[in-house]
């Protein structure tokens, strides 16, 4: 890993694994790794970076190849950014840092968490599932991503542009709208074609992901903004009672809760973390049922 330092608690810009990250916290800390969504990148986790680190983890967010600052084969197939290739780019950045990560992903960064759950156990400690589901994208945003897709073949990547920011609801400063673009146009447009692809045919995987989990004893922990509105908290809700998973509701938030709600994003994570670090007997998580009555 190489790294710029600029203090322990401020995240410093690095490289894991060829993969683009940010990471704040001590070199020798237990780690933890952060998935960003579709079209996302490690600048998502930054709010939450500082207070992982202050609980005495190593956090770090990456890019997924091909994404924002991530390096990807511009001659290599598409099958590169599918899903379980993903996945192993994980297990690699996982031996980099030191093996058994706590291991974070969002939405799409999810089923990349879940695909690496079922190839490379050994590689992780644990694993979150945030804002993510059981399988394909479904509802309102399938069909605004279906919609893109479809617009991106009749008009090009700057149409597409134009559409994801003519319906985006969000109040953003300009300096935010400018990192947005930023972040689009850097991209690999393969990369992102093939995900989203990948977003839209996900199979259903949890009943593998929860035998792999029960035979390696690897606590899982679904949680997600209270107004999530990709995949619904009541089929994300389901999916953790499948998996055996712990399951907690973050309040103020709606799909990036790590945006939305740092702090209460923050103390979830850091409460399942350490519990995975001390092993089961000393776990003192709210179960999905008293969760949800509070949420």
């Amino acid at each position: 890993m190489t790294a710029s330092a600029d203090g322990l608690g401020a995240p410093r810009r690095t490289t894991v694994a060829g993969l683009a990250a940010l990471v704040a916290g001590q070199d020798d800390a237990p780690a933890v790794l952060m998935l960003p969504g579709y079209t996302g990148s490690k600048e998502d986790f930054v709010a939450i970076l500082p207070p992982l680190a202050a609980a005495g983890l190593r956090a770090v967010a990456v890019d997924l190849r091909g994404q924002y600052e991530s390096a990807y084969d511009g001659d290599g197939p598409d099958s590169q950014f599918a899903v379980d290739a993903l996945a192993a780019d994980v297990a690699l950045a996982a031996a980099e840092l030191g093996g058994r990560v706590h291991l974070v992903g969002h939405s799409f960064g999810g089923l990349v968490a879940r695909a690496a759950l079922i190839a490379h156990p050994a590689a992780l400690g644990s694993v979150v599932l945030l804002g993510s589901g059981p399988a394909a994208i479904v509802g309102p945003r399938r069909l605004g991503l279906r919609a893109l897709i479809a617009l991106h073949a009749q008009a090009g990547l700057a149409a597409v542009w134009e559409g994801a920011r003519a319906v985006d609801t969000v109040v953003r400063s300009p300096e935010e709208v400018e990192f947005l673009r930023r972040r689009f146009f850097a991209s690999s447009e393969r990369g992102m074609l093939a995900m989203g692809a990948a977003l839209l045919a996900e199979p259903d995987r949890v009943a593998d992901a929860a035998a792999v989990a029960a035979t390696h004893a690897i606590p899982l922990l679904v949680t997600h903004g209270v107004g999530d509105d990709a995949w619904p908290p009541g089929m994300q809700a389901e999916m953790a009672t499948r998996l055996g998973a712990r399951y907690a509701v973050i309040p103020d938030a709606l799909h990036s809760p790590a945006a939305q709600n740092p702090a209460g994003t923050a103390d979830v994570l850091i409460a399942f973390v350490r519990d995975a670090i001390a092993g089961p007997s000393t776990a003192t998580f709210p179960t999905p049922e008293a969760t949800a009555e509070v949420a």
